[in-house]
């Protein structure tokens, strides 16, 4: 294999020439066959009942006594059958060069796109990953190849313009409460009369920004984790998760949202600890973004081989054309609530989540007010069967 020749387009001659070689062999032994049979027929019957002197096949100047004429018919049947081999061999030998130059040159030109294509992926980068094939042949296998690259190319495209908002995004989310740290320790360290309950302030809001940071860290992790796929896959009771997750929950104060549970059988397969936190962020989601007096419904169950967790809740109205963005990292309808403790990340962690778990998560707008989010995952039952 090593002696193989590593282009596509000398492999392709030489199969060419060797097709043409077998073809042509094949063809030259079925016209000698032919001939040979032809040229007993047509000398051997003119000879039949003829005197010895009379047979065309005698030789010139050979007396009658001396001439057997079956001699000498094998002898110019072998000779005749001889340059006709030997003929043949030279044409086969001049066509096989010529075919061989012939498909030196075909493959070239079956190729060039090719090699047009390769030249073109190579320069591509991620600083032009915008520019495109944009092969125009016929609806052929090469149409379809460069067709799929350029899809190829558009996905690429997308990630890396997602990648990049997000790290815009993390950065501007750290940037600010490290801003915020700094401005107010040099408003401490400027006070030319500090007081130990200045300082205790300042050191209590600087506690509360670095604990606003690491759960930042903590979800980026969570997001990282789940766009990496999944290591494992057990079972995971999505009904038993979600009482967790409820059970979990500090007590609603008055004139809070209302939880309205309706659990029923739900598994899946996956990672819990995950699960769990998909089921957590839509119901933080759920309860943080309300109207005083709403009530949020969590609703488990399985449904056309999924497992489906659903919540909704009461809440301002969301324009349809914002769903899409609200499942994007660090998206949020208000902007103005910096110092909540919340970037933006539970809807986007959550999409990650269900991905990870060959699972969809969509989000729909409410007629009255809200949003309603389902997570579906492919089933499994107890049986084990998917």
């Amino acid at each position: 294999m090593r002696k193989w020749p590593r282009t596509v387009r000398m492999r392709l001659t030489l199969l060419y020439g060797a097709l043409f070689t077998v073809s042509g062999a094949a063809l030259l032994a079925i016209t000698f066959l032919l001939v040979r049979r032809n040229t007993v027929f047509r000398v051997l019957v003119p000879c039949a009942g003829m005197k010895q002197e009379d047979c065309p096949n005698r030789r010139p100047g050979a007396s009658s006594d001396t001439v057997d004429p079956m001699r000498e018919l094998m002898q110019q049947q072998h000779a005749l059958l001889r340059g006709f081999l030997v003929q043949s061999g030279v044409a086969l030998a001049i066509m096989l060069v010529v075919s061989l130059a012939l498909g030196w040159l075909v493959a070239g030109r079956v190729l060039r796109p090719l090699r047009t294509m390769t030249t073109t992926v190579q320069r591509i980068s991620s600083r032009n990953v915008h520019e495109r094939l944009a092969f125009a042949g016929p609806r052929d296998e090469l149409k379809d190849l460069a067709d799929t690259v350029d899809g190829l190319l558009g996905r690429l495209e997308a990630t890396l313009d997602t990648q990049k908002r997000f790290v815009a995004n993390a950065a501007h989310e750290l940037r600010t409460p490290l801003t915020l740290e700094r401005a107010l320790l040099e408003e401490t360290l400027t006070d030319r009369r500090p007081t130990p309950e200045a300082f205790r302030a300042t050191f209590e809001r600087v506690l509360t920004i670095s604990d606003q940071q690491g759960r930042l860290l903590e979800s980026l992790l969570t997001l990282a984790t789940s766009e990496r796929g999944l290591g494992s896959r057990v079972p995971v009771d999505l009904a038993a998760l979600t009482e967790q997750v409820l059970a979990a929950r500090p007590e609603t104060s008055a004139g809070g949202p209302r939880l309205d549970p309706r659990i029923a059988p739900a598994t899946t397969a996956g990672d819990p600890a995950l699960v769990e936190r998909l089921v957590a962020n839509l119901v933080d989601n759920a309860m943080r973004y309300n109207v005083p007096g709403g009530s949020v419904e969590v609703a488990t169950g399985s449904r056309d081989g999924h497992a489906m967790v659903s919540v909704s809740n009461t809440g301002p109205v969301i324009p349809p054309e914002q769903m899409a963005r609200l499942l994007e990292p660090f998206q949020r309808l208000d902007r103005s609530a910096r110092d909540d403790g919340h970037h933006g990340l539970g809807l986007s962690i959550a999409h990650s989540i269900a991905l990870a778990h060959d699972g969809t998560l969509s989000a729909l707008p409410r007629p009255g007010g809200g949003l309603v989010v389902r997570a579906a995952f492919p089933a499994v039952y107890p049986s084990g069967r998917a």
